[in-house]
């Protein structure tokens, strides 16, 4: 049985790679992301490598309706979701009451408002068939507070403190939710943040060993996967036991761009 996996930012980095690795298995996808044309050329290059179906929906998952829309597409191609990847988010660096309000605005609406909702229509389904697996990308920045990357910092929290409680919600149902946690990852977010000259990014990893990290612990059922053995034990060893105000300051620096 080949298994539909939907993956929203699709188009590049985390996403294209979590794609690429469901059609190697055999899978069959729905590609989710603004770009039309880059999911069409993956669609062509996924369908003909590995034999397997590919539907693209290109959307911006920045609007309010976006969840709701994407649902709608999907039920009327008649497309069942068997596994839900919420890649979709992006940041920006720079002093909060300095930024632009609609940039944070959006990002609340893709990386929390709108995986929320995806989250919740497709779940649905699969609490109906009783199976399911929901991959939600978050990150290391999730375990403690971000100053210069202030609600990026926040959306990432929210997301992995929600996976874990869902995941425990539908454990009984046959459906995993699992939460990846990476940390810096080369990939277009460094361009798309204004992060360039952050340091944090210098020892950044491929998108791909991300992606076979996190789609490993969604086949396992992991609550939360971190591709770092380090991060992990940092986070869960080090940075809980730290003042409070010295955790701040060291999650500043770590974002402080070079002069």
């Amino acid at each position: 049985m080949s298994y539909t996996a939907l993956v929203t930012g699709a188009s590049s980095g985390i996403g294209l790679e979590l794609a690429k690795i469901h059609a190697e298995k055999g899978g069959d996808l729905i590609l989710v992301a603004r770009n039309e044309a880059a999911l069409n050329e993956l669609k062509q290059q996924l369908e003909e490598s590995h034999g397997i179906s590919a539907t693209v929906i290109a959307l911006d998952l920045s609007q309010p309706n976006a969840a709701q829309n994407l649902y709608q597409q999907t039920q009327s191609l008649g497309l069942l979701v068997d596994i839900l990847i919420n890649n979709a988010g992006f940041g920006g660096h720079g002093l909060f009451y300095q930024r632009d309000l609609k940039d944070e605005q959006a990002m609340m609406q893709v990386n929390m408002v709108t995986l929320t909702e995806l989250t919740h229509l497709f779940l649905l389904g699969m609490i109906e068939r009783r199976h399911g697996k929901i991959l939600n990308v978050s990150s290391t920045a999730s375990f403690m507070p971000g100053p210069l990357q202030a609600v990026y910092y926040a959306t990432k929290a929210y997301v992995t403190s929600f996976s874990q409680a869902i995941a425990e919600e539908v454990h009984d149902h046959n459906i995993s939710v699992t939460a990846l946690c990476p940390g810096t990852v080369n990939t277009n977010f460094v361009k798309a943040g204004h992060l360039e000259g952050v340091d944090a990014w210098k020892n950044a990893k491929t998108p791909r060993s991300v992606a076979e990290c996190g789609y490993r612990a969604m086949e396992r059922g992991e609550l939360v996967a971190f591709n770092e053995t380090g991060l992990k034990f940092l986070l869960n060893w080090i940075i809980p036991f730290l003042p409070r105000q010295q955790i701040l300051k060291i999650s500043r620096k770590f974002m402080e761009k070079r002069d």
